[in-house]
C-alpha cells in the first residue's frame, strides 16, 4: 500500500483531474481503503501543486527579444529609408503635376458680396486673365496688390465664391497661428505664365511633365497631398521638405514670413 501512495503521489499532477475510477490502473484498488488513501494522497497533491504554480512568477515576454529578433528590426531599417525615400520622390512628382505658374495681378478690388474676399485678375501668359478671389482683406492692403507679381495655382477646378467664379488660388505664406499672410513671390526676371517647379537648378524644365487636368487634381486630391509639405525655410525661401520652389529665373520666396506654412 505503501508504494502504491508513492505512485499516486509521484502522478498526482498528471491524473488529478481526472476520474479516479476507470483511469487508474486496477492495482490502485486492491481494498477500499486503498482507494480511500489514494483519493485522499491525490486531493492533498493537486492541492499543493496548485500553490506550487501560483507562486511561480510570471514571466513578461515582451520585455525581452531574441537576439535574431534584434537583427530583424536593424535589417528593416534599410527597406524603411528607401520606402521613405520613394514616398518623398513621389510627393515631389505630385507636386510637378500642379500647374503653379508667375502671375501679375491686372486689376484688383474688394468682393461686392464677401467682406473678407478680395477679385483679382491676374495676367499667367494666357489670352486673358484670370479671374481669382483671396482672403486677403484681413492681411495685404489692397493698393499692395495692385500690378504686383504673385504665384498662383491654375490647374484648380473653378470655384463658386459668392457669385463670383474663381479660377485659381494665389499661393500665400502664412504663420502659425494665420495672424499674418503675404502672397509668394516669384523671383526677379520671371515673367507671366512661367512654370513654377519643384527640384535643383539642374533639371531640365523641358523634361517636366504636362500638369494634370483639373478633375484629376480634384479627384486624387494632389493638392490635399502636397500642401501640408509645403513651407518656407529660416531665410523665406519656398520648399516641398527639402525640394526648391523656382522658376527658370530663380527661387520663390516669402517676404517676411520665415519658417511658415504655404497655402
Amino acid at each position: 500500500m505503501a508504494a502504491t501512495l508513492v505512485k499516486a503521489g509521484l502522478f498526482a499532477v498528471q491524473i488529478s483531474s481526472l476520474p479516479l475510477r476507470g483511469q487508474l490502473p486496477r492495482c490502485f484498488f486492491s481494498s477500499s481503503t486503498t482507494v480511500a488513501a489514494v483519493s485522499r494522497s491525490l486531493r492533498v497533491s493537486a492541492v499543493n501543486n496548485h500553490h506550487r504554480r501560483s507562486s511561480w512568477p510570471r514571466v513578461t515576454t515582451f520585455c525581452t527579444a531574441a537576439p535574431d529578433a534584434v537583427s530583424t528590426v536593424s535589417a528593416d531599417e534599410p527597406e524603411k529609408k528607401i520606402e521613405s525615400e520613394e514616398v518623398e520622390e513621389n510627393v515631389k512628382e505630385t507636386a510637378n503635376l500642379l500647374d503653379i505658374r508667375v502671375g501679375r495681378i491686372v486689376k484688383a478690388w474688394q468682393h461686392e458680396e464677401a467682406d473678407s474676399l478680395y477679385v483679382e485678375e491676374v495676367d499667367i501668359g494666357e489670352a486673358e486673365p484670370r479671374i481669382i478671389c483671396s482672403g486677403l482683406v484681413k492681411y495685404v492692403p489692397l493698393d499692395l496688390l495692385q500690378g504686383a507679381s504673385v504665384v498662383v495655382l491654375a490647374n484648380l477646378k473653378p470655384r463658386n465664391m459668392r457669385g463670383v467664379k474663381s479660377c485659381g488660388m494665389l499661393l500665400c505664406a502664412s504663420d502659425s497661428a494665420h495672424e499674418n499672410v503675404e502672397p509668394l513671390v516669384p523671383p526677379q526676371g520671371s515673367v507671366p505664365g512661367d512654370r513654377v517647379w519643384f527640384g535643383n537648378e539642374e533639371e531640365d524644365l523641358e523634361q517636366l511633365p504636362e500638369p494634370a487636368p483639373p478633375n484629376k487634381v480634384q479627384k486624387k486630391k494632389m493638392w490635399e497631398a502636397v500642401q501640408p509639405l509645403l513651407k518656407t525655410d529660416d531665410s523665406g525661401v519656398s520648399m516641398l521638405k527639402e525640394h526648391l520652389m523656382r522658376t527658370s529665373s530663380g527661387l520663390v520666396t516669402s517676404n517676411t514670413l520665415k519658417n511658415a506654412n504655404i497655402s
